[in-house]
């Protein structure tokens, strides 16, 4: 796979959520996946961050740490951390490791969760705080002059980071854009939208004119023959009607817009489409997957590139063989957006 100082796509996987991790195993096979993705090309690694999983922070040292390049794309909810302590954080990072960190600016998740954490603060709300407290991080990271600012949600005086942070080491900004709130936010703080994306067929084959950097999340099977990959995904991700049940409980308790939306859009199949939602339904999952030949699978993700979308963020792989099959498909795709641009 190109790396992402040769291609115009940027591609990141995701690390193995480690609530669901043995204590013995989650270390070595979080390293296995961040050096796959590494070898891969990938620019980087999704770090989950909510009440089941080990602190982000701590996950994205462990993989500075096993690895020469990758770079963290960590997780943030307001819910958790100061503003400041975030920026705190990369700065720290970036200082011991001369090494990038990216941010990945969520409102919430599951609602339990913010429950459980006394917020309970209405979704699009949760965007308006999200974009103050983005600011601050922002005005902490970009600039050396000491920082005042005062919002509806946060207010700091007089506020300066150290140690400062190297501009080449400043963050990548995603937020997630499936709802209008989320894209609002995203547009607002010139941060890359991440969505969970529909079929490519319903996408124009022209990028909007608005000039905002979009991505989605996606899982990706591919093989040189159709066959073999639709063989290999039924096979990983069979039906299972408790996951069934657990992706129903979980739309009832999420507020998040890609959560119904995918739920939506799995109950209407297209029919001989790469499109998958099969392991979304089963709780296998939290995002579509495009499976077929490689030229097939590239030809789809040509067309999201058409349509505007330039960051992806991968499914956790499951072998190195598979970042292998996967990376066939992004050269296929990378020479498309050249030939396009």
């Amino acid at each position: 796979m190109p790396t992402a100082a040769e291609r115009a796509l940027r591609v990141f996987t995701t690390c193995p959520p480690s609530g669901m991790q043995e204590q013995s195993s989650c270390m070595p096979h979080l390293q296995e996946v961040a050096r796959w993705s590494e070898e891969a090309g990938c620019e980087g690694m999704l770090v989950f961050s909510d009440n089941r999983q080990l602190d982000p922070w701590l996950v994205s040292q462990a993989i500075i740490a096993c690895t020469t390049k990758l770079c963290p794309l960590v997780a943030i909810q307001p819910a958790y951390l100061h503003p400041y302590a975030v920026a705190k954080m990369i700065a720290s990072l970036s200082f011991m490791y001369g090494r990038r960190v990216h941010l990945n600016m969520v409102a919430g998740g599951f609602r339990n969760d913010l429950e459980a954490l006394n917020d309970n603060t209405p979704h699009d709300e949760r965007y308006a705080r999200l974009v103050e407290y983005t600011r601050i991080i922002q005005g902490l990271l970009y600039s050396d002059a000491p920082l005042s600012f005062e919002g509806r949600y946060y207010k700091v005086n007089n506020l300066k980071l150290t140690p400062a942070l190297p501009r080449e080491l400043l963050p990548g900004i995603l937020v997630s854009g499936s709802s209008e709130a989320g894209m609002a936010a995203a547009q607002e703080l010139g941060a890359t939208a991440i969505e969970y994306p529909k079929p490519v067929s319903e996408y124009g084959a022209v990028p909007p004119a608005d000039g905002y950097l979009k991505g989605i999340r996606i899982g990706i099977i591919a093989r040189a023959e159709e066959a073999e990959a639709w063989a290999v995904a039924r096979a990983r991700f069979p039906e299972d009607r408790r996951g069934q049940v657990t992706r129903e409980l979980a739309n009832k308790v999420s507020d998040s817009h890609w959560h119904h939306q995918l739920t939506e859009q799995a109950a209407a199949p297209i029919a001989d489409s790469a499109y998958w939602l099969v392991p979304f339904q089963n709780y296998k999952a939290m995002c579509p997957y495009l499976v077929g030949s490689y030229e097939r699978v590239a030809a789809e993700v040509g067309r999201y590139v058409d349509s505007g979308y330039t960051t992806f963020i991968l499914e956790e792989p499951v072998d190195a063989a598979e970042m292998r099959h996967i990376g066939m498909v992004f050269e296929r795709a990378t020479r498309h957006a050249a030939v396009a641009a």
